[in-house]
C-alpha cells in the first residue's frame, strides 16, 4: 500500500514538474551599428581667379573625327610620303616636335618653333603670328607649304580619291560622292578639336581640391599672378587670347628673322608682337618662345621676366614658378592609333628624293 502512494507521488511530481514553463533561451545580444562613412567633402571652387579649367571634349560627330583622325597620320598628304600632320605636332610629344625648328620636306629646315597642337582651339587665331582664323583654315597650310609637306591642295586631294576606303569614308561622313581640300581640312580640325587635356593637378585645385598641388606650386602661382604674368597668361590655356610684343620692357636679341604680326596686318606697330602662347602641358612643349630661344622652363622663366616685366627672379622664386607650371599638365589625349587604309594601283607614288 505504502509502494502504491509513492508511486503516485512520484507521478504526480512529474506531471507537475513537466507542466512547469520552461525557461527561455537568452535573446541574442544585437549587432553594434555600422557607422556610416563620412561624407565626402563638399569642394568649394576658386572664385575670382584669372585662369579656369580645361573641360573634357564634346565629340559632335564621332566619324568625322575618326576621319579626321586618319588624315592627321597620314602622310600621305606630303610629297614625300613621309611628313604627316603629327609629324611636326606629335601627339606623343605634347602636341610638339621638340626641335627648335621643325624639318620639313627634303629635310629643310623651318622658320619657326612648332607651337603645341594641344588645346589649340582654344586660340582666337592659329600659327605665331595668326595667319590663319581658325584651326581648319590651319590644317591646309602645311600640306601646301614647299617649305613643310611640300604637296599641293589638288595632288593630295588626287591621291585620297585613289584611296578607295578613303572615298567610301568621306561619302559615308559628308554625304557627297567627290572629296575637295575643304572636306579634309574639315575632319582635320574636328579631330583637333578634341585635343584638350583637362584634369591637370591645377584644374583640380581651382576646383576646390587645396591638396593637389604642393605649397611650392601655390607659392609659384601667387607670384606669377603678383608679378603680373596673368596680364598675358590667363584664360583657360594661360595664353593663346591675345598677341603681345616680345620685349615689352627689354629688348629680344634673337637672330631669328620672324616679324610676327606685323607680317599679317602688314602694320609696323605690330612687329615682333607674337601670339601668346598657352602654359598647358608646357612641360612637354620645350624648347620655348617662336624661336626657340630658351630651351629650359627655368630659363623660359628668367628671359620672360627681364623682357616682359622687368624683374629678376631669385633661384626660389624661378623654382616656385616652374613647379606651378608643371602643374599644369593635364590628362594628354588618349586613342587607339588609325589604322591607314590601304593605297591602290592607281595612288601616285610619294618623292621623298624627286624634284
Amino acid at each position: 500500500m505504502k509502494t502504491h502512494f509513492l508511486v503516485v507521488a512520484l507521478l504526480a511530481a512529474g506531471t507537475l514538474s513537466s507542466c512547469a514553463k520552461k525557461p527561455q533561451p537568452e535573446a541574442a545580444t544585437p549587432p553594434a551599428p555600422v557607422a556610416a562613412p563620412p561624407a565626402a567633402p563638399v569642394l568649394q571652387p576658386k572664385t575670382g581667379e584669372p585662369v579656369a579649367p580645361v573641360e573634357a571634349p564634346k565629340v559632335a560627330d564621332q566619324a568625322m573625327v575618326e576621319l579626321g583622325k586618319k588624315l592627321f597620320f597620314d602622310p600621305r598628304l606630303s610629297k614625300s610620303g613621309f611628313i604627316s600632320c603629327n609629324s611636326c605636332h606629335n601627339l606623343s610629344m605634347g602636341g610638339s616636335d621638340n626641335l627648335k625648328s621643325s624639318i620639313g620636306h627634303k629635310w629643310k629646315q623651318g622658320p619657326i618653333n612648332s607651337p603645341t597642337v594641344l588645346n589649340s582651339s582654344m586660340n582666337l587665331a592659329q600659327f605665331w603670328d595668326g595667319r590663319a582664323k581658325d584651326l581648319k583654315e590651319q590644317a591646309g597650310g602645311p600640306i601646301a607649304n614647299p617649305g613643310e609637306m611640300g604637296f599641293t591642295h589638288d595632288l593630295a586631294v588626287t591621291v585620297l580619291q585613289s584611296i578607295p576606303a578613303y572615298v567610301d569614308e568621306f561619302k559615308k561622313v559628308f554625304q557627297a560622292d567627290t572629296i575637295d581640300i575643304d572636306k579634309v581640312t574639315t575632319a582635320i580640325a574636328a579631330f583637333e578639336e578634341t585635343l584638350v587635356t583637362p584634369n591637370a593637378r591645377f584644374d583640380k585645385w581651382l576646383r576646390g581640391d587645396d591638396a593637389a598641388i604642393t605649397k611650392e606650386e601655390l607659392a609659384g602661382y601667387e607670384l606669377f599672378k603678383s608679378s603680373g604674368c596673368t596680364a598675358c597668361h590667363n584664360g583657360v590655356a594661360l595664353g593663346g587670347n591675345s598677341f603681345q610684343k616680345m620685349g615689352a620692357v627689354e629688348p629680344y636679341k634673337t637672330k631669328n628673322p620672324a616679324s610676327g604680326r606685323s607680317a599679317v596686318t602688314k602694320d609696323d606697330a605690330d612687329r615682333f608682337k607674337f601670339k601668346v602662347p598657352t602654359l598647358r602641358n608646357v612641360e612637354l612643349t620645350y624648347p620655348y618662345f617662336h624661336d626657340a630661344g630658351a630651351a629650359t622652363l627655368s630659363k623660359a622663366v628668367e628671359v620672360m621676366g627681364q623682357i616682359q616685366l622687368g624683374k629678376t627672379f631669385t633661384v626660389e622664386e624661378n623654382a616656385n614658378i616652374v613647379a606651378f607650371l608643371k602643374s599644369l599638365t593635364g590628362d594628354q589625349p588618349k586613342f587607339e592609333l588609325p589604322q591607314l587604309p590601304p593605297s591602290s594601283d592607281t595612288t601616285p607614288l610619294p618623292q621623298p628624293f624627286g624634284k
